[in-house]
């Protein structure tokens, strides 16, 4: 189990600071200092609303959950207590930053325990463009010698935040990928970013993350909505990203989702099996909201008789 000293999980130098399981760079600028204020905020709401916590006990492997990754709040929320010991934990949760993680199940561990995310091997976009194509019946990727027009190219790794768009066709770079460019450009000229947080199978809210369309790549955001699910998804369509997370072997973990303004279709580009958040540009009593949302979820997955 990691050491739980948070400046650990970081590097410092340089006017950046780089994470260091997945290797993501963030610059130290103004706008980073306010967004970690806002954190902050949001840190101490949750500390001051969490019931005594003894509901049910999560134990992390291999590595233990920050407080700025989703599950942190969501389990303090629902009452419960992370335990260093998976032997003493009702939920065992699979949780590594890196894009392959195939890491097993503690062999010290209750037997009537849950198992959250030890199915889920792998966030390589490749692997979720292929999943998605099962699931939903229609393509993500590209081949891009063949493609003729835009396309956007991206890393495999989890967290890079390295798209770009490319035109083809063009021989393909190592250790890229190629999709198809989805118009989720809204009548307003911002892109919208579905963030579908996803516990036991089912989406629990959305965040609807908006953005300039000239910054689609970027990890900010010009607002954040926090959405009811049957506002966004019909039942059809939440069928399908169950699906799609049990193919992905996803009990938690957020998906970054897009409609296509042309023909109405949904995509999932991304998945996030370690989702930080709720994003910064979110409204605080929205943030406190999700969360009790994401907090009840994860109570109804407590093996019986524990919650």
């Amino acid at each position: 189990m990691t050491s739980r000293n948070w400046f650990n999980d970081f590097e410092f130098g340089g006017g950046v600071v780089r994470v260091r399981k997945t290797g993501a760079v963030v610059p130290i600028e103004g706008g980073v200092l306010q967004e970690v204020a806002a954190w902050f905020g949001y840190f101490f709401a949750v500390r001051a609303a969490a019931p005594t916590p003894g509901r049910f006990t999560i134990a992390f492997s291999p590595d233990r959950a920050r407080p700025w990754y989703l599950i942190w709040p969501a389990v303090r929320l629902a009452g419960g207590r992370i335990v260093d010991d998976p032997a003493a934990a009702d939920i065992v949760f699979h949780f590594d930053d890196s894009t392959d993680s195939d890491n097993p199940p503690p062999a010290r561990r209750r037997p009537d325990a849950r198992l959250m995310n030890f199915g889920c091997k792998t966030v390589a976009k490749s692997a979720v463009a292929t999943v998605f194509e099962q699931v939903f019946g229609y393509p993500l990727a590209l081949d891009p010698r063949t493609h003729v027009g835009a396309a956007v190219e991206k890393s495999e790794r989890n967290g890079a935040h390295d798209g770009r768009i490319v035109q083809c066709p063009m021989e393909p770079r190592p250790g890229r990928v190629y999709q198809r460019l989805i118009d989720a450009v809204g009548r307003d000229g911002l892109v919208e970013d579905l963030r579908t947080p996803m516990v036991g199978g089912r989406p629990i809210c959305v965040f609807r993350k908006r953005r300039k369309a000239a910054e689609r790549f970027a990890n900010h955001n010009s607002e954040v909505l926090l959405a009811r699910v049957a506002d966004i998804y019909t039942e059809d369509e939440i069928a399908r990203l169950g699906a799609f997370c049990r193919a992905m072997g996803l009990d938690w973990g957020g998906l970054d989702v897009l409609r296509d303004s042309r023909d109405g279709r949904l995509y999932v580009v991304d998945v996030n099996k370690t989702d930080m958040g709720p994003p910064i540009a979110l409204p605080l009593k929205d943030k406190m909201a999700a969360t009790r949302l994401l907090a009840a979820a994860l109570r109804r997955l407590v093996p019986a008789g524990d919650a």
